[in-house]
């Protein structure tokens, strides 16, 4: 099997449109696609009858509106390509306007108040700049359309119109700063982005003993193996045989999706892995992350495994993350973001990453609400994860630019590549980099592109990435409408470049995110550190960030208010499942294998005494006597735990419900792993109820 024989069969792509639709549609949908507008009713029909034909000759019986609602996962709704019978047949059928737009029901997905329940209506609309495609399942070969999701009154209750909205601002922000460079051919702007994907693998029998994992995707409980990451031995190592069959199948369905997976490696942690795609356009991106998530999910199951996405399965050991890399292109193939080979005479350049330090700066609150979900509350900060103060690093080249102008108000020089000489006749001389990496950073320029480290594993990418459209062309806008009216257009170009980076530098750091100095050091920058889920949802609703949205229109005030109470409606759910689910495991499972195992040691000890009363029983009654100890702390835990956690019904707001979650449950959800994690490694094997740490990350 060749790669070039299997890409992109299940997707309605260009190609497939050059050659199956009459030249006349295929023109208007080209022109759709350059210029934005709408096709016509006649060749939406024209569209859909080749798409349909095109999806049935590859055995396609249903089609879909692919949506993505505020749930951070996809949602779709099949319907056959039938008509009404006519004499006991049917003749297969999917019009324009089915094509077009449809209606699932709006009340039943989260709305944040939006729409009251007793309101149903809700509608899909086709997104052209992202390609159908067929989706191979258990319930069949489905034709999936992806679409916008909005209200019947025109909110938008998904992921994907916010995004739409901040690509055209970002394009036309940048178009204006790439005009005032002479580039008059340019038509568009486009973020491209390629997100890096992190996961776990585990065996699905030991999984479907753990209810932990298969209510809340992550271990609740847990003492670490004797082994866990120290040895540095799994990250780039040979991937296992099972892993590997569950990566080849992998790779062949994302690759007939048109999803261009490119590596596959071990991660870090012992069971964690990582996928990473080849960049792409930012809305197709994002619907490709999804698929890939999905997918993940279902090609794990075919070989009896399973898919962790959540941030942190595993105390102990590194999280998963998922690395945003973002870069802006013209449509005549320059990236905005490459400092070429002499960064200070590249006055363009330097004008956008000027921008990108104020955006960042600027709006650092709300790059980290992008990142903000209950599970990365578990990783972000942690050894493996960049901390939630929001930072940038630009490397010892782009660091000294900024140093000179800052400085001087122009940089004579730049930091210029060198030669790696291994020292061995045979090995070839390398040329590396003008500047190290640095993964503690949020936010690192990493040659041409700024990777996003921040962004949590099971989340969509449509977040951040509305973010950083929408908070950079802002930045662009301000720095246009400056230069547009210049008399002397360098000497104002040069003086607002120096201008935003002093006002703005800091926002650069290039140590150690993960050092305790770095927290204090922040706080002395006055950089805001919004170390929870619960301290980053407020966020979107500051006038100054609502006026943001609005003006480009992104967001209506409404809509980020519905947004608001949508994720502290998501993190009171999440951690109040957490917290039922620690009382059903320590009330169900640890606690009778506990008092067994202290019935059977006092029996063993009696029964000892009995036959040699002069016996040293000193270390049975040691174990009995911890064990008791800790079973006592368990035991009280878990009945404050389920008392707090019903409190929440006597709670009337969002707010301070995941406030009680946050200062009340979580403390007392850690009280009571640390006494059940604590019994783990006292009580026998043979005993203990679940799989442990060993079992899960290991034995795969």
């Amino acid at each position: 099997m060749m790669i070039t024989d299997v890409f992109g069969t299940n997707v309605f792509s260009e190609s497939v449109m050059r050659q199956r639709l009459p030249d006349d549609a295929y023109r208007e949908v080209r022109h759709v696609l350059e210029n934005g507008g709408r096709i016509s009713v006649k060749t939406a029909d024209v569209v859909a009858k080749t798409m349909m034909d095109w999806a049935v000759e590859k055995g396609a019986t249903h089609y879909t509106h692919w949506f993505q609602p505020l749930t951070g996962i996809t949602a779709e709704k099949h319907d056959a390509f039938l008509s009404r019978p006519s004499e006991g047949k049917t003749i297969l059928r999917l019009t324009g306007r089915q094509l077009i737009m449809g209606e699932p029901d709006a009340s039943s997905f989260p709305t944040g108040g939006l729409r009251a329940t007793h309101y149903a209506r809700g509608y899909t609309a086709w997104d052209i700049t992202s390609p159908a495609f067929i989706k191979e399942m258990s319930a069949g070969k489905i034709l999936c359309i992806p679409t916008i999701f909005v209200s019947y009154t025109g909110e938008s209750l998904d992921n994907k119109t916010p995004l739409l909205h901040s690509m055209e601002a970002l394009s036309a922000q940048a178009l204006r700063i790439v005009r005032l460079f002479g580039n008059t051919q340019a038509r568009r702007v486009t973020p491209s982005v390629g997100p890096e994907q992190e996961y776990f693998i585990v065996d699905k029998a030991r999984y479907l003993q753990r209810r932990d994992l298969i209510y809340t995707g992550r271990t609740l409980f847990g003492a670490p193996a004797p082994k866990g990451q120290e040895l540095e031995d799994q990250y780039f190592g040979v991937i296992r045989e099972r892993i590997g069959g569950f990566m080849r199948d992998l790779n062949l369905e994302l690759w007939k999706l048109g999803i261009p997976a490119a590596a596959q490696h071990n991660e870090v942690a012992p069971g964690q892995h990582e996928l990473a795609p080849i960049y792409t356009t930012c809305n197709v991106a994002v619907d490709q992350n999804q698929l890939t998530m999905e997918t993940m999910k279902r090609v794990a199951n075919r070989h009896n495994l399973v898919c962790l996405l959540h941030e942190k399965p595993f105390a102990g050991v590194n999280g998963s993350g998922k690395h945003n890399n973002w870069s802006l292109s013209t449509d005549t193939g320059e990236n905005l973001l490459d400092p070429g080979e002499t960064p200070n005479e590249n006055l363009q350049f330097l004008l956008v990453l000027s921008c990108i330090m104020q955006a960042v700066d600027d709006h650092a609150d709300l790059l980290r609400n992008a990142a903000a979900n209950v599970g990365n509350d578990e990783r972000l900060g942690a050894d493996e994860a960049p901390p939630a103060i929001i930072s940038i690093f630009l490397g010892s080249q782009l660091d000294d630019l900024v140093e000179q102008i800052c400085a001087h108000g122009s940089a004579s020089a730049s930091i210029a590549a060198g030669w790696l000489d291994a020292g061995v006749s045979t090995l070839p001389v390398i040329m590396k980099d003008a500047t190290d990496r640095n993964r503690t950073s949020p936010f690192a320029f990493t040659g041409n592109k700024f990777e996003f480290r921040a962004v949590g594993s099971s989340d969509s990418i449509a977040g951040v990435n509305t973010v950083l459209n929408t908070i950079v062309a802002d930045a662009l806008a301000q720095a246009a409408d400056e230069l547009e009216g210049a008399e002397d257009f360098e000497t104002a170009l040069n003086a607002r470049i120096a201008r935003n980076m002093r006002e703005h530098k800091r926002i650069i750091f290039n140590g150690d995110g993960y050092s305790r100095a770095w927290t204090e050091e922040a706080s002395r920058r006055g950089l805001p550190n919004l170390r929870t889920m619960v301290d980053a949802i407020p966020v979107l609703t500051r006038p100054e960030n609502v006026a943001l949205y609005e003006k480009y229109k992104i967001f209506t005030r409404s809509e980020l208010e519905s947004r608001t109470e949508v994720l502290y409606e998501t993190y009171t759910k999440m951690k109040s499942i957490e917290a039922r689910t620690m009382v059903h495991m320590a009330g169900k499972h640890y606690i009778p294998a506990v008092v067994h195992f202290i019935s059977r040691m006092s029996d063993s000890v009696n029964k000892t005494l009995s036959a040699s009363p002069e016996a040293d029983v000193s270390v049975q009654r040691d174990l009995i006597n911890r064990a008791s100890a800790l079973l006592a702390e368990a035991y009280r835990e878990e009945n404050v735990l389920s008392r707090e956690v019903e409190k929440l019904n006597e709670l009337d707001d969002a707010v301070s419900m995941s406030f009680h979650c946050r200062d009340i449950l979580v403390p007392h959800m850690k009280a009571l792993r640390a006494a059940v994690d604590a019994l783990e490694l006292m009580v026998d094997k043979s005993l203990w109820p679940v799989p442990t740490y060993g079992d899960l990350m290991f034995e795969v």
